[in-house]
């Protein structure tokens, strides 16, 4: 049980720290990647496990509803790496919807704790998410805006899985005279 609480503190520390260093903004997408197995110590797809799966869900996912934005968790590459989100965030960004419902072993267990908590789930297949977080070497990378930007957090762990977090910027225009605006660097 104590480990459960500390991967929940963890994944409350790095969120909190990931959306506050990326500038995000209210309606925002944070994509987010997942291993279970990693997080327990394991080789990533040999160990999923809902119960920390769900200790990690329950530290991330209200730091992101507290900064009104969406999350997006991964899928595994069984799922074709598809994402669970929120229908009304599939709405918002004209996402396309696939027809999969998460499991353990397909889907992984991030996923489909994501789809037993969504309010209103459904599965779609890419999005271009503003900031990320791979807790386990999950690449997330397919899934970020195309310039995507390394954060270095307070913690590089999540139990005992590898954690890099992710913000994305504009993309830069012009030659050696251009100037830019600082606040979109």
């Amino acid at each position: 049980m104590e480990f459960l609480e500390t991967l929940t503190q963890q994944a409350n520390q790095a969120m909190t720290q990931l959306l506050e260093q990326a500038h995000t903004k209210p309606g925002q997408i944070v994509v987010v990647g997942c291993s279970s197995s990693e997080a327990g110590g394991y080789r990533i797809g040999s160990h999923s496990a809902l119960e920390i799966a769900q200790a990690i869900f329950d530290g991330l996912y209200p730091v992101v509803q507290q900064h009104g934005m969406y999350l997006a968790a991964q899928c595994c590459e069984h799922l074709n790496r598809a994402l669970i989100v929120e229908e009304e965030c599939m709405e918002k960004y004209g996402l396309e919807q696939v027809n999969a419902v998460p499991q353990p072993k397909a889907g992984g267990s991030f996923g489909t704790t994501a789809w037993a908590r969504f309010s209103h789930p459904v599965a779609v297949e890419r999005i271009q998410a503003h900031c990320g977080m791979d807790i386990g070497d999950t690449l997330i990378g397919m899934h970020l805006k195309p310039v995507a930007v390394p954060l270095r957090l307070d913690l590089d762990h999540i139990g005992h899985a590898h954690l890099v977090c992710a913000r994305t910027r504009v993309k830069f225009t012009g030659g050696s005279r251009a100037v830019y605006q600082e606040d979109l660097l």
